[in-house]
């Protein structure tokens, strides 16, 4: 779960393709994630052999419970599963959760040697051993830096801020399983049909599901896929359709690259925002405009905006501190 405390060390993670691939490229993983709008065929269609879904929910107290899914717990669950022991860790963990379980897959010596060390343990000892890797918090915190302003001690009234949670679907021993960091055990789905769709068809049926125990019109859920990196077989491919001459699929494979490229390039540009501390420029914006003393009428436009967004929230029903 992720909230707004951060006494963990551990900061917030954004749902964000662009921050999951550059995690995944930190573990030594030659994974992917990419947004998802819909689970039908065609949606995932670019994103096959699709390896996980990772879904993130508004969380609510005794929400997601396996009866309101068709789901079980299992406590017999014989792959990796780790407990969330620390605030907002559960992005990192949803995704540990995954690979540990996914056959066969690379993942870097750092990984290796915190799942070597994990063997064996219960959920609960997994969860601290994995929650104390120095390495793997500071990996987790690089596109989240921490709040460098404070508004403790100013008297603000608070309110209690919504909290959101990131899980996992994935195939694994023959099921679809969704591992939860904050329930007791695994939960099964139940076996799925290699043919077809395969495991995907039953994690849709699941999260649908899900989607519905909350109010009609609920927007606050993501989905991202996690999928093998398509650009070395697109270099392949583009490779053989040149030394055979066929200039239409060549011409195709070249533009799907060039997509590909493009959304890395954007996703590195983004992430380096991300990384930036921006308290210095703010204080010299906010000097700027006080020495040209303009920084009260700021200060009261901001005011009057941010009053115009409760009075719009509280219109639908949404609570939203002024302060």
């Amino acid at each position: 779960m992720s909230g707004d405390d951060d006494s963990s060390g551990w900061q917030l993670t954004e749902s964000d393709p662009g921050v999951f691939t550059e995690l995944l490229k930190t573990l030594g993983v030659p994974l992917v994630v990419d947004d998802l709008y819909s689970l039908d065929a065609t949606s995932l269609a670019p994103f096959q052999p699709l390896r996980a879904l990772i879904f993130l929910f508004k969380w609510l107290p005794g929400a997601g419970e396996p009866d309101s899914t068709g789901g079980a717990y299992d406590p017999a669950f014989s792959g990796f599963f780790a407990h969330q022991v620390v605030q907002n860790a559960c992005a990192t963990l949803a995704v540990l959760n995954a690979l540990a379980n996914i056959p066969d897959l690379t993942v870097g010596s750092e990984l290796q040697e915190l799942l070597s060390f994990t063997t064996g343990m219960d959920a609960q000892t997994r969860g601290m051993a994995v929650t104390s890797a120095d390495w793997l918090r500071a990996a987790h915190n690089a596109l989240s830096p921490p709040s460098s302003i404070s508004l403790d001690g100013l008297g603000s009234s608070k309110t209690t801020e919504d909290a959101y949670h990131f899980i996992v679907y994935l195939p694994a021993l023959g099921a679809v399983y969704e591992l939860d960091g904050l329930k007791q055990s695994p939960i099964t789905h139940g076996p799925y049909n290699d043919g077809g769709e395969g495991w995907v068809a039953r994690a849709r049926e699941v999260i649908e599901a899900r989607i519905a125990t909350y109010p009609p019109g609920s927007l606050e859920f993501s989905l991202l896929a996690l999928h093998d990196d398509p650009l070395p077989e697109l270099q392949a491919q583009l490779a053989e359709a040149q030394s055979s001459g066929d200039g239409a699929r060549e011409a195709e494979l070249a533009q799907r690259l060039a997509d590909e490229h493009a959304k890395r390039e954007r996703w590195a540009f983004e992430n380096s925002l991300r990384r930036h501390n921006y308290v210095g420029l703010i204080h010299s914006l906010a000097l700027a405009l006080a020495k040209a003393g303009r920084l009260d009428s700021a200060a009261e436009g901001a005011r009057s905006a941010m009053r115009k967004r409760v009075e719009e929230h509280r219109k639908k029903g949404q609570a939203m501190d002024e302060d």
